[in-house]
């Protein structure tokens, strides 16, 4: 059995490794058009702020551990251009040679990622202007820091632009963020996300909500983000980080089936409208644990699960992916903020009726030094109270609530089952009564 992966990072290495441990006899090839076959991409931000001090630290499998200790014929800057379906072979092109050549497969997997959204805004091409998704990506960011730039302009308040913003920080540069809606971080309530804002405020950061960029000027030496309310904001350099778009022009290619959402349309099994294709990673759609949608997230955890799945199923093992809820955490400078399930925008645009309710205390007891406020939301049903989402911030504890939480969640609980949970206690690490119960 011959299998090509189409890509590598989180889904397409996940997958390769998974089927070596299953099968020591099956081929398998690894095209990636980038240099890098698996690296942390998540670490990105923190690689720029110094927090990982070396290259070494972002690379998780090398092109040589993959060839030795998996035995995988990996191939780095070479992209798969087309597909033939019918023969069961697809086109390659090496990307420093300019040759192409076939490749013939029993299996395909394609973990094609996705690409940072660039619309067509004025000025959008100008040199100052970086994105952050790979290695080399990160490398510029850092090259331009090197040169003497002090003070930067993060466009889009998400996970990535976040999270930029801290590390640029920390570096000891002025920064700014510029997010077209009225606050950071989406998958917060607004209430929630405002604890967000004071933290950033508190440590210098300087917030622009709720206007779109509508021009770039480069001016040499320095760049100005023109918004749509008519105010201009300065920068050595801008960190463009509002979203990813799903990679998927080869796929459309194919002629397999595209989702409602824009994804690669997949089933339990991961595979594609062709059964000899399997997808996984940030271009797929894949159902949501509390509601019947399909949704895109663009994170490692789903990625990871959905590669065992492609990889067991190549092999014979029948193995399916249940679905995934979007629980997430991320660092804010001393803060923390998770969530997990649906916020309470997602749920009036699907029409579904909820609640809320709010509790606050302490990450562990108040009288053992070091306790510091979390605060929590939960989205539940009116009618049986079943908990729709869930949403933490604080500054020590959130991972933990929100991983309780997303637990109970996927097993259907209701607000009495998350009361009666039975959660460890000692006054370094809990209360008594959780925040939870």
């Amino acid at each position: 059995m011959r299998v090509i992966i189409v890509g590598g990072v989180a889904g397409g290495a996940a997958t390769a490794t998974r089927l070596r441990r299953l099968s020591e006899e099956c081929e398998i090839v690894m095209y990636e058009r980038g240099e890098y076959i698996s690296f942390a991409n998540c670490g990105l931000p923190y690689y720029i702020g110094g927090v990982i001090k070396d290259r070494e630290g972002i690379v998780v499998v090398t092109e040589e551990e993959m060839r030795k200790k998996y035995n995988i014929d990996v191939r780095t800057k070479h992209e798969v251009v087309s597909i033939d379906r019918e023969s069961k072979k697809v086109k390659v092109k090496n990307l420093d040679t300019g040759e192409e050549f076939e490749d013939s497969y029993d299996f395909l997997v394609l973990s094609p990622g996705a690409n940072p959204v660039k619309p067509p805004i004025p000025g959008i091409d100008s040199k100052k202007i970086f994105t952050l998704r790979t290695i080399p990506d990160a490398d510029r960011i850092i090259a331009e820091i090197e040169r003497g730039s002090r003070e930067a302009v993060v466009v889009g308040g998400g996970f990535i632009g976040i999270e930029v913003a801290e590390n640029l920080k920390e570096r000891g540069l002025n920064v700014h963020i510029v997010e077209m809606l009225p606050q950071v971080l989406s998958f917060l309530d607004k209430e929630m996300a405002e604890f967000v804002h004071e933290e950033l405020i508190s440590k210098g950061v300087n917030l622009h909500l709720g206007s779109a960029v509508k021009e770039f000027k480069d001016k040499g030496d320095r760049i100005d983000v023109i918004l749509e309310n008519g105010k201009t904001v300065s920068g050595d350099f801008v960190v463009f980080a509002i979203g990813v778009r799903p990679e998927i022009k080869l796929a459309k290619d194919t002629g397999l089936s595209i989702g409602d959402f824009g994804g690669i349309k997949v089933n339990e099994r991961m595979q594609t409208s062709d059964p000899y294709i399997y997808a996984v990673g940030d271009a797929i759609e894949i159902p949501h644990c509390v509601v019947d949608i399909k949704v895109r997230i663009a994170l490692a955890e789903p990625a990871t699960k959905e590669a065992r799945v492609a990889a067991d199923n190549i092999c014979g093992i029948d193995s399916k992916y249940d679905c995934a809820m979007g629980t997430c955490v991320v660092k804010i400078f001393d803060l923390a903020a998770g969530a997990t399930g649906l916020g309470s925008q997602l749920l009036k645009k699907l029409g579904i009726k909820y609640d809320s309710l709010y509790v606050w205390g302490y990450s562990h007891a108040s009288y053992y030094p070091g306790a510091k406020p979390v605060y929590i939301k939960v989205l539940y049903s009116p009618e049986d109270k079943k908990i729709l989402g869930a949403q933490v911030v604080g500054y020590d504890g959130v991972d933990k609530r929100v991983d309780v939480l997303a637990t109970a969640m996927k097993f259907g609980a209701n607000l009495v089952d998350v009361k009666d949970l039975n959660l460890s206690y000692a006054p370094p690490f809990g209360s008594s009564k959780d925040l939870v119960n």
